[in-house]
């Protein structure tokens, strides 16, 4: 029976504008005397110049470790560093503290120090342009995103795959006084690396061969406005200086030319991966990394914020007739890992207008209810089908998910959860084996 109370995702419900969180400082004392300062989400620790909590120890490596505030604590998270992380003497790859507590990197102690609980703004409604979200990580975003864009520095926008990066880049410029200019979007992981350099740049005529006409790159094409990266961590080692002089000089040189051009632009990037982690092992350039991580912005999966399950799913099915959601549907959803988060959701939306909840239902929890054939046949033992009509580059996202969590799940039971095991058996750095484990939840 109807008791006609709102539940927690009701539309209905007034939207709270505050969310309680605990501030916190660092302390350490190295070789330039004592300091104190204070944690705001997500901030590296290390040596190298740029570091937002920079220390100065021998024993202390560039890239040493991230340090990520939430509602609760702190995580402590070891980058691959030379001389580890220890808590209580025990090396930790990962490691929350719940209060004022203590840590070492390498020789260097740290400590936590957390103050009382202070009140964070939060978006007033759960609609921010074309970005939906009544969950308090959604309507913090937003905030930080109507702030963000005031500035002109770099930003860089990490999350999953299909939680909606591009769209926070595009509201992020629609925000910025730079609006009424071009957003020119650069996707770097779909263009081969002798075309991605002429795209960003351009070319002369003549450059190469079928160049019959010189070429405005994608930066020169957005003066004034903003160049946005598309998963800039898939950018070869060898383009990357060549985009840090860009950011630098604030000029493009064709290919071909010898004369730079004056650019008025703003970078924008966003990426899944993990670019600390691959600053330690060599695969993403320290300086670059710094330049366009200016400010950072998190997006979080939709598994965090089941709250917004509601909102995102009526709106995707807004104007659609006779597909009603029931009750236990609804807890259904909420109980899935959404590994293709809000593009996962999107398409089985899109299935239940096709073909109907129960069938939409039995595809998300991978039951074939038919019997025909896939359109081309997938690996053995795969469940995944190779959809002709899904982008490639969502398609490839989704199988190297599928190849990662498999693989790892095999490890595990072969050689157990320890990552140094892992990480010996697999061939790769402990610290990306971690960033696997706690991308797939194992």
């Amino acid at each position: 029976m109807s008791t006609g109370a709102h539940t927690e995702t009701d539309p209905k419900l007034p939207l709270q504008l505050t969310r309680l969180r605990r501030p916190a400082a660092v302390e350490w004392t190295d070789s330039t005397g004592p300091h104190r300062l204070p944690l705001t989400g997500t901030m590296v620790v290390g040596t190298a110049e740029g570091v937002p909590l920079r220390v100065v120890d021998a024993r202390v490596s560039r890239l040493h470790a991230e340090l990520t505030l939430d509602d609760g604590g702190i995580w402590v998270r070891d980058l691959g560093s030379t001389n580890g992380t220890w808590v209580d003497s025990v090396r930790v790859d990962r490691v929350r503290l719940e209060q004022d507590g203590r840590f070492r990197l390498g020789s260097l102690d740290v400590s936590v120090r957390f103050d009382s609980p202070t009140k964070i703004a939060l978006w007033p409604q759960d609609r921010l342009g074309s970005l939906l979200g009544r969950s308090d990580a959604m309507r913090e975003l937003f905030m930080q995103l109507t702030k963000v864009a005031a500035s002109d520095a770099s930003v860089l926008i990490h999350g999953e795959t299909g939680t909606g990066k591009e769209l926070v880049a595009q509201e992020l410029h629609a925000a910025s006084r730079r609006a009424s200019k071009p957003l020119v979007v650069v996707d770097c992981a779909s263009l081969p690396e002798n075309l991605l350099e002429a795209e960003l740049f351009g070319h002369a005529r003549g450059a190469f061969t079928g160049a019959v006409a010189a070429r405005t790159g994608s930066i020169e094409a957005a003066e004034g406005g903003t160049v946005f990266l598309d998963e800039v961590g898939e950018l070869p080692l060898s383009m990357q200086p060549k985009l840090l002089r860009v950011l630098e000089s604030k000029s493009v040189r064709r290919v071909g030319e010898n004369e730079a051009r004056p650019v008025n632009v703003r970078f924008v990037c966003a990426t899944h991966r993990d670019l600390e982690a691959m600053v330690a092992q060599g695969q993403f350039r320290e300086d670059l990394f710094f330049r366009l991580a200016v400010l950072p912005l998190h997006v979080p999966p939709l598994r965090s914020r089941p709250d917004d399950l509601d909102l995102l799913l009526t709106h995707f099915l807004a104007g659609r007739e006779g597909v009603p959601i029931d009750t236990a549907t609804k807890d259904l959803l909420r109980g899935q890992r959404w590994p293709g988060n809000v593009r996962q959701l999107k398409g089985f939306a899109e299935r239940v207008a096709a073909l109907g909840l129960e069938r939409a239902v039995s595809m998300l929890k991978g039951v074939e209810v038919t019997r025909e054939p896939p359109r081309a046949a997938a690996p053995a033992g795969n469940p995944l089908e190779v959809d002709l009509g899904m982008p490639f580059k969502d398609l490839r996202e989704r199988w190297v998910d599928h190849l990662e969590r498999e693989y790892l799940k095999g490890l595990i039971s072969k050689v157990g959860r320890n990552a140094g095991s892992l990480s010996d058996s697999a061939g790769l750095d402990r610290s990306y084996i971690n960033r696997l484990l706690k991308k797939h939840e194992l």
